[in-house]
């Protein structure tokens, strides 16, 4: 492994300050709305071990862990389907999340909607699209410009 893995390409969040700041309040706006801080931030975990974001993986790991969830859970999102611990919010909520996070190669088809609609109101289905489209962004971000993760957590 390189050590320029572990060191940021340049400091985006200086040179880039009202993009950066508009993407932290999308995400503290999606936290404080409809699906909660524990549901975004499961969706903002699973995004982000799709993308390999290994920086936006351990802070939404200690965000969780903050908020109550189980370690032994938390090692589980990215097997959820086999996992008894998720709900069936959960469940639709990873489930589109990684649906949209492969597009083009997967299909947000009229039917993986409706399983959606079957346990989250149009607010909330709303929301989730933008909690999937935030993390990404950070995801692609963050992995682009190899940001390190830190010696203690970032949150």
């Amino acid at each position: 492994m390189s050590s320029n893995q572990h060191t940021a390409r340049l400091p985006y969040h200086q040179l880039s300050s009202k993009a950066f700041m508009g993407l932290v309040g999308l995400s503290e706006t999606i936290q404080k709305g409809p699906l909660g801080v524990r549901l975004a931030e499961l969706v903002f975990l699973r995004v982000s071990q799709i993308n390999g974001c290994a920086y936006c993986m351990d802070m939404h790991w200690h965000v969780l862990v903050k908020e109550g969830v189980e370690p032994r859970h938390l090692n589980a999102v990215a097997g959820w389907r086999e996992a008894p611990l998720f709900s069936d919010r959960d469940r639709a909520a990873l489930r589109w999340a990684e649906i949209l996070t492969a597009t083009p190669h997967s299909d947000p088809s009229d039917e993986e909607f409706a399983r959606l609609q079957a346990v989250f109101n149009e607010a909330e289905v709303s929301e989730l699209g933008f909690a999937v489209g935030v993390i990404n962004a950070w995801n692609l971000i963050n992995a682009g410009m190899r940001a390190p993760i830190p010696e203690t957590p970032a949150v």
